[in-house]
């Protein structure tokens, strides 16, 4: 069973889940904060269209989505080549996720 390491400002947190699961999915189970106060209201529910889910990844996660690409060759990710749409992806391995400040994920190092 794939492990997810979850990295937030006042976030550091191991979880198991199934291979093959949605990341978002199992990050919003697990009551991490994968979305800012004002995502949490204007979010595009998992279609990959608002951003707000936006998260650094490594490890093994599915390729990314025409959705996704669409998506994060705007701003402000255009020139964040780790971000990807946690909707539109699903855990292969363990994984480490980072989710930055700011409405979309993008800030901070």
């Amino acid at each position: 069973m794939p492990v997810i390491r979850f990295l937030a400002r006042d976030h550091e947190l191991e979880i198991p889940c199934p291979d093959g699961a949605n990341l978002r999915m199992v990050l919003l189970h697990a009551r991490l904060p994968l979305y800012t106060k004002v995502a949490r209201a204007l979010h595009c529910r998992g279609r990959g269209t608002c951003g707000t889910c936006a998260v650094e990844v490594e490890g093994e996660v599915s390729d990314p989505t025409q959705a996704e690409v669409r998506r994060l060759a705007m701003p402000p990710f255009a020139k964040r080549p780790a971000m990807r749409l946690a909707c539109q992806c699903t855990v292969q391995g363990d994984v480490t996720v980072t989710k930055r400040d700011g409405l979309f994920g993008q800030r901070g190092d």
